[in-house]
């Protein structure tokens, strides 16, 4: 079939150039071979049992006709069934219509193969020439009986006859060659939806894939990054005090192993997919409180604390969030303000929990230089359960960290 016609799309390509063809002209493509091969049959025995003509004629006339069913199963069958167009459509209809002008000519009642001829066209040509050969086919029988008759009345009912055939097949082949071209859009359409449905799917997995990366860098970098950076602390403190006061040196080193033991703790959870140890079996307030009591203990610096003093349930995800929050903004309190002081307070507002972390130390124009995750990282945990996370600082005045997540 033409490029610009997939109606004849049936199974496996017979040039590069061809659409490969659908399953559904496959598996009714017997269908028409019983179809082609019945009225095929018909029609020989028709002519063959028709008189007049004289018996010549008619085994002329049944032999030309078994000369299409050869050439439509040496030649044009493929054509059909693979959806060959071009050249090779229009040489198969030419050499058709030439063994059909012949049979015709002979038995005026060969022209019931129209019933199989015509409908190959539309199965092999786009509209148009489609339209132009069935005209063709159709007009070797007016031009024979006005031959014959020398335009007499057979002659002008042969051309009634062959305009109403030709309306009818033309009709008829350019609405089913219609139908074909827009159930090969559909099912175009339908694979398209599937690829992109595949596209989606994959985006989706590598958006996951991302976002629990990014999940993990945050859990990382305020557990085992900060834990490890406090042991470092410590030990370094110890290390200070070991020629001067041994008790101070062994409480440092204490501190450090309850540290080291907290973070084994985290890095434990963390691997098993677990909420924050802090939260494990304690409300957040509890967790806000053992991190603020472990800042004072390793820094002496006092946290003061303005919290609930009945817990409220949230949202896990939320607590997780806010705790970790708290841990960030005192550790860059420990790490870059040298505070004296810091006030962590914690409250529920209607349908917003507000967190605010204030430290009275040096403060900065534009954020310090570290391991680049510390404020940013808290802000995508922040926007990560829609909430807002606000930094306001100034040399010398401190710093405040003030987080506001929506409780859904």
């Amino acid at each position: 079939m033409s490029d610009h016609l997939p109606l004849a799309r049936p199974a496996g390509a017979v040039s590069a150039g061809d659409p490969p063809p659908s399953e559904a002209w496959v598996a009714r493509f017997p269908l028409w071979d019983a179809y082609f091969a019945v009225l095929t049959v018909a029609v020989g025995v028709a002519v063959a049992t028709s008189a007049p003509p004289a018996a010549p004629y008619r085994i002329g006339s049944v032999a030309l006709l078994a000369a299409i069913s050869i050439w439509y199963a040496a030649f044009g069958r493929a054509l059909m069934r693979y959806g060959v167009g071009g050249w090779r459509a229009y040489l198969y209809l030419g050499v058709a219509l030439a063994l059909y002008v012949a049979a015709v000519a002979l038995a005026s009642s060969a022209s019931f193969a129209l019933f199989v001829l015509l409908p190959q066209a539309f199965m092999l040509l786009p509209t148009t020439p489609a339209v132009g050969a069935v005209v063709v086919f159709t007009a070797v029988q007016v031009v024979l009986d006005w031959l014959r008759s020398g335009g007499g009345p057979d002659a002008r009912g042969s051309l009634l006859a062959a305009v109403m055939i030709a309306v009818v097949v033309s009709v008829t082949g350019g609405w089913v060659q219609h139908l074909f071209v827009d159930a090969d859009r559909r099912a175009a359409l339908v694979d398209e939806l599937a690829a992109s449905r595949d596209e989606v799917v994959r985006l989706s997995r590598q958006a996951g894939v991302d976002a629990e990366r990014q999940r993990l860098a945050g859990e990382i970098h305020d557990t085992i990054a900060q834990g490890l950076s406090s042991v470092v602390m410590l030990i370094q403190a110890a290390d200070a005090e070991l020629d001067r006061d041994a008790g101070q040196v062994r409480r440092h080193l204490a501190l450090a192993v309850t540290t080291a033991r907290a973070n084994l703790a985290e890095a434990r959870a963390l691997v098993a997919a677990l909420t924050p140890a802090e939260l494990a079996g304690s409300p957040l307030v509890e967790a806000v409180r053992r991190v603020a009591d472990r800042l004072t203990a390793e820094t002496g610096v006092p946290v003061t604390l303005a919290i609930p003093a009945t817990p409220c349930p949230l949202p896990t995800p939320v607590e997780v969030v806010l705790l970790r929050v708290t841990q960030e903004a005192l550790a860059n309190a420990r790490k870059h303000a040298a505070a004296g002081r810091v006030e962590v307070r914690l409250e529920r507002r209607d349908d917003v929990v507000v967190l605010e972390v204030r430290d009275d130390g040096r403060g900065f124009t534009t954020p310090p230089a570290g391991d680049g995750y510390g404020l940013a990282g808290m802000r995508n945990r922040v926007e990560q359960v829609a909430g807002t996370l606000r930094v306001a600082s100034s040399p010398g005045a401190g710093t405040t960290v003030r987080a506001e997540v929506p409780i859904r």
